[in-house]
């Protein structure tokens, strides 16, 4: 069983106490994960949370003082993780490129991070109710600002004009599908998991048919 150190516990190891603290979290909200994907936010227990990050449950709690807290931090994990990808595009970025980045770069959050992506797909399908405080007015101008780049790439004549905002949800949608459905692909391939190489194979098809919609020539 492993146990986890306060942060603000003695630390032989000479370890800033911070990046203690990051590697439990990180431990807790791996174990959150597993079981949020599971058995939903209703059928998962902190107490099952415990058990599996192979720690007592006091701990848990030094670091996420209840259930509803652990959630949302798990959503905001990866809703960070993928808008600190978008926030690298720019106007002066060639638009084939800067897409084929982002392409590749969401497409392994969902092959690294699955469970999260899943999870974040059954909280909007549910009603996103834990996520109103995130959805807010500073995230809807964060949005304007990302459809903006598209707008201005358009206007300089670099790609064709397609409306910016469901690009956006085609670019979001299409790489974490393979994410979300990857139970239904498996099925459908005849695959057991998905490989590395089959999210390869996703990155240059999706590259391949996005760019081309926006009449560019993938790189």
């Amino acid at each position: 069983m492993t146990f986890l150190v306060p942060a603000h516990s003695p630390n032989p190891s000479g370890k800033p106490a911070g990046r203690i603290r990051q590697k439990n979290e990180e431990v807790i909200i791996a174990a959150a994960e597993e079981e949020f994907a599971r058995h939903g936010f209703k059928g998962t227990s902190m107490n099952a949370i415990a058990l599996r990050a192979g720690l007592p449950k006091a701990n848990l709690h030094y670091y996420f003082s209840n259930k509803l807290g652990l959630y949302i931090a798990v959503l905001s994990n990866i809703l960070d993780l993928w808008d600190s990808t978008f926030n690298t595009l720019t106007a002066a970025d060639d638009p084939a490129e800067a897409l084929a980045r982002y392409i590749r770069a969401k497409l392994e959050f969902s092959r690294r991070q699955p469970l999260a992506s899943k999870i974040f797909a059954m909280e909007v399908i549910s009603g996103g109710t834990c996520l109103e405080e995130h959805f807010n007015q500073d995230y809807r101008d964060w949005f304007r600002g990302r459809a903006a780049v598209f707008e201005a790439w358009i206007a300089a004549g670099k790609m064709d004009p397609v409306d910016p905002m469901h690009l956006i949800f085609l670019l979001w949608g299409s790489t974490q599908h393979y994410a979300d459905f990857s139970t239904q692909i498996c099925r459908v391939t005849g695959r057991k998991r998905l490989t590395k190489d089959d999210f390869e194979s996703a990155a240059q098809a999706l590259i391949h048919i996005i760019l081309k919609g926006c009449g560019l020539t993938p790189p």
